[in-house]
């Protein structure tokens, strides 16, 4: 989320002023451990803060102008790079991402995110109603199906749209995601879950056991019915009211599926 001072939204970009929202953010980051990457540090209102935890701090910053001014700023272990997110390196020992990311952008860039392999813990400030969705609240997105087995998502409050400048149409929304120490699904098995979960949300029929059984023909109806009444919640429910462990059990059951 980044603009110019004069309003224009060129990087598209909202910037976070609201100091109890700051600590807030701080406060999140400071539960984990190990070098913080920073996507978008606009003119530093995270950047700054986040320095006094006392953890290296890498800043990607799109817009070269503001990346020099925050770098004279900035203390000396602090790296501020003029860089693209999505075309950035990320770096190949343990770190956590954090940011504040632009509303515009919000899914390219969780996708990019979710398909990185080396950070532990992610602090993130999106829209509202993507931060629900993606932490499953209210039910699951494809999205969070496809990748809860590796991640756990939770929703850490309502940042209102007065916290920005320029302030947005819509509220923004604080988004953790953890990796999981121990998959739910074998890695190797990944892009198979991932078809499968996409196959089941978009499969036609009333009610879990004739989405299931349309997704996936492998799997004898019997088998399919002992696991809904095994469940819980009853056959009406849907792909999005299954969480973590009920997907990756149902993918298990699967002929040639297995669990990690």
């Amino acid at each position: 989320m980044r603009t110019q001072h004069h309003g224009r939204h060129e990087f598209g970009q909202n910037f976070l002023t609201d100091r109890s929202t700051i600590s807030t953010f701080v406060d999140l980051v400071g539960r984990t451990h190990g070098p913080i990457v920073e996507i978008g540090t606009g003119d530093g209102a995270l950047t700054l803060p986040l320095e006094r935890l006392g953890r290296r701090l890498t800043g990607i910053e799109i817009d070269h102008r503001r990346a020099e001014r925050l770098r004279r700023r900035t203390s000396p272990s602090t790296s501020i790079v003029t860089a693209d997110f999505l075309r950035f390196r990320s770096p190949a020992a343990p770190h956590v991402l954090v940011g504040n990311l632009p509303f515009h952008e919000t899914t390219p860039m969780l996708r990019r995110i979710l398909r990185s392999s080396a950070w532990t813990d992610a602090v993130l400030l999106v829209q509202w109603e993507v931060a629900r969705r993606r932490a499953g609240v209210g039910g699951a997105t494809l999205m969070t199906a496809q990748w809860w087995p590796w991640y756990e998502f939770g929703l850490e409050g309502r940042v209102p749209a007065t916290a920005f400048r320029p302030r947005p149409n819509v509220d923004g929304g604080l988004l953790t995601i953890t990796r999981r120490r121990r998959p739910l699904v074998a890695g190797a098995r990944r892009e198979e879950y991932q078809e499968f979960v996409r196959r089941v949300f978009t499969g036609r029929g009333r009610g879990l056991p004739q989405i299931v059984a349309s997704a996936a023909p492998d799997l004898p109806r019997r088998r399919i019915q002992e696991w809904v009444r095994r469940s819980g919640g009853g056959a009406a429910r849907l792909p999005k009211d299954l969480g973590a462990g009920e997907w990756a059990e149902l993918f298990g059951m699967r002929v040639g599926g297995g669990q990690g």
